[in-house]
């Protein structure tokens, strides 16, 4: 969003080709069309995992969060420095997508529909399975030589934001459940959104709409393929297994996740 405060660098982006537009179809958009995402890329990322693979990394974000972010920057403009503050504290969900190899052209490729969980991703926590999904998806596609990562930002604790998740651990200590501790807090158990996933996911494959689905998520499936894209089929994901999230997997194979009963059975 930084570089709407130069409109330069804007319309070097377009006519690189490095800024995109798509309608809420996937579709590339026609002159004058008002945009439902705008994506930027690709950034080459090598990704610390086997042989250092390079893979393309696109940011994509809804067109009317960006539009908003654009009225905060026309006051930096204005006025300074002084206003960055309300730039950064402003929220705006910045989406990602990793695609490696010939994602556009490939058959079935694999693809993985992530949901951001700094606890996991980041910091290592073994209360979730959310960090060793994210390492396991992108050694898979690596290893199978195509595929694509489509990584949720807005997406923590299930929708409902950090700072309620924290709360939502210690309501699980007490003795809730995962979707127990949500409901606590008057909130849904699960409010995210995978629409734009499946927006995107119509772009890059061209047209195609033929993928594997790697995850144990059936509302995955279905948000995906409610957007045309047929899951030919959902690969399971079942790793980072632990007697700290045993409890946290039983609550989710409980509510429609696809993880084998011997893959908890022996964690005590």
């Amino acid at each position: 969003m930084f570089a709407y405060v130069d409109p330069k660098v804007k319309e070097t982006l377009l006519e690189q080709g490095k800024l995109i537009f798509i309608d809420e179809n996937g579709k590339r958009c026609t002159d004058g069309e008002t945009p439902f995402l705008n994506i930027v890329g690709p950034v080459p990322l090598p990704v610390a995992i086997n042989e250092q693979p390079i893979f393309r990394w696109y940011a994509w974000v809804r067109h009317t969060d960006l539009e908003r972010i654009e009225d905060v920057v026309d006051e930096v403009r204005e006025h300074g420095p002084s206003r960055m503050f309300s730039l950064l504290s402003d929220h705006m969900a910045v989406n990602s997508i990793l695609v490696y190899g010939d994602f556009e052209n490939a058959d079935r490729p694999l693809v993985r529909v992530h949901s951001n969980c700094l606890t996991g991703d980041v910091f290592g926590s073994l209360r979730c399975d959310c960090g060793p999904q994210l390492d396991a998806a992108l050694a898979r596609i690596h290893e199978e030589g195509v595929g694509a990562l489509v990584y949720m930002a807005g997406h923590e604790g299930r929708g409902i934001g950090l700072w309620a998740k924290a709360i939502t651990y210690l309501l699980q200590d007490a003795g809730n459940d995962t979707y127990e501790a949500n409901e606590r807090l008057g909130l849904p158990r699960d409010s995210r959104d995978f629409a734009d996933a499946g927006r995107i996911l119509r772009y890059f494959r061209h047209g195609a709409t033929k993928i594997r689905l790697y995850g144990n998520n059936p509302l995955k499936r279905e948000a995906l393929e409610t957007l045309g894209i047929e899951v030919v089929e959902q690969v399971p994901l079942v790793v980072g297994v632990s007697r700290y999230n045993a409890r946290y997997l039983n609550a989710k194979r409980s509510h429609g996740h696809v993880i084998p009963m011997e893959a908890l059975d022996h964690i005590k």
